[in-house]
Order: structure tokens, then C-alpha cells, then sequence
């Protein structure tokens, strides 16, 4: 039997075992996405540093990783801004997702059809973490459920693209929203892997798309 070369590292899911500037960007994600903070309210750093007992330079990292994601805004020499985020912005990165996902799955369905054992292996991981409420475990578990399906393309344009989307933290937007249940988020991706496994190419290419414009509507 094929093994592929693509399974995540250990999740580290317990919050504690991440980095500080991960840590002190999902907080910040989190209060965005719970109106915390205002559209256009300044993120000093100074402050934000002295909140989490750090130094600047993680919160700067973390600034920088919500900018980059669309969140906030960096403007030079005046600071770090909460973005006025719509969800029109969180759908348009699902449909991009969408076709990305069905293109790769197009290429990967082959090699995956013959070792869909890290497929299942994350799926497995998103349920227990639905079973036991943890965010951490759920974003790992889903964003790698769809990364094993992009690296088995072996297409390095998809796959930058596909990066390009900041996929762990939309993801994460989208489960701490208070109207997700996780248990569905989990459940969502078992028609994918049964697809797979029954190597029905066109009917895993027509989920992959409709996989992600189901969180199109939760956006």
C-alpha cells in the first residue's frame, strides 16, 4: 500500500504549547470576531504587550499575521487598525477555496484513492476535538484534513495559492462563531473522505466545491 508523505506534525492542540505571538493572535482574532474591538480602533502594541506579559515583538507578529489575513490594517508609523471585516470578504475566500480544492482534488484523487489513511486520521482528529469542545484541536484537524488533499496534488502553484489563504485563521473565524456547531463542522467532511475511498473521482471534485461554499454561508 501507498504511504504519503504528508501527515501533519503533532497538533500541540493545548494552547499552552503554542508559540506567544500564536497565542496572542488568536485572542486578538477572537475579540474581532466578538466586536471587542471597534472597526478603525488602533491595536497598540506597547499595550497589548504589557496585557500579555510580553515583549512587542510577538504581538508584532501577530499584528502582522492579521494584516496579512485582511483583519487589521498596518499603516506605517501610525500603527495597527481593526479593519472593517464583511463577510462578503470571508465568502469570496471560500469560493477561491472552493475551485482551488476541486482542482487539487482532480490531481490527487489517484494517490489518495490508494492510501487514504491521513485523510481519515484528521477527520477522526476533528471529531474527537467536536467531542471535547476544543477549538485548537478543530482548526488543526481541519485545515491539515484539507492540506493532506493539496500537498497529494503535487502541484506547487495550487499549493502556494491555497497557503496564500491563510486557511487556520479563517478557519478559526469561522468555528468561533457562536452559531457553528463543530460536531456539523466535523460530520461536513465525512462525504469527502467516502468519496475518496471510492476513488469516484467527479462526485469528490463536486463535494470538494460544495464542501466550502457551505461555509460560504456561515461567513
Amino acid at each position: 500500500m501507498e504511504t504519503l508523505s504528508i501527515q501533519a506534525s503533532d497538533p500541540r492542540a493545548n494552547a499552552d504549547h503554542q508559540p506567544i505571538g500564536v497565542r496572542i493572535r488568536n485572542v486578538l482574532l477572537e475579540r474581532i470576531v466578538a466586536g471587542h474591538y471597534r472597526p478603525g480602533e488602533r491595536l497598540v502594541e506597547l499595550q497589548l504587550a504589557r496585557e500579555f506579559g510580553s515583549s512587542q515583538a510577538p504581538v508584532r507578529e501577530a499584528l502582522r499575521d492579521l494584516d496579512q489575513a485582511g483583519l487589521v490594517t498596518i499603516r506605517p508609523r501610525r500603527g495597527s487598525f481593526v479593519n472593517d471585516y464583511h463577510a462578503r470578504a470571508q465568502r469570496e475566500i471560500y469560493a477561491v477555496r472552493g475551485a482551488l480544492e476541486e482542482a487539487a482534488m482532480r490531481l490527487a484523487l489517484p494517490r489518495l484513492h490508494r492510501a487514504p489513511g491521513p485523510v481519515a486520521e484528521h477527520l477522526e482528529g476533528m471529531r474527537e476535538a467536536a467531542r471535547n469542545g476544543d477549538v485548537e484541536a478543530m482548526v488543526h484537524h481541519s485545515a491539515w484534513f484539507h492540506r493532506v488533499i493539496m500537498r497529494a496534488a503535487e502541484n506547487e502553484l495550487l499549493l502556494r495559492l491555497w497557503e496564500s489563504l491563510h486557511v487556520e485563521l479563517h478557519s478559526r473565524k469561522t468555528i468561533v462563531q457562536p452559531n457553528v456547531d463543530m460536531n456539523a463542522v466535523a460530520e461536513s467532511h465525512a462525504p469527502l473522505l467516502a468519496a475518496i475511498k471510492a476513488g469516484d473521482v467527479e462526485r469528490a471534485c463536486r463535494l470538494s466545491r460544495e464542501h466550502q461554499a457551505y461555509f460560504e454561508l456561515k461567513a
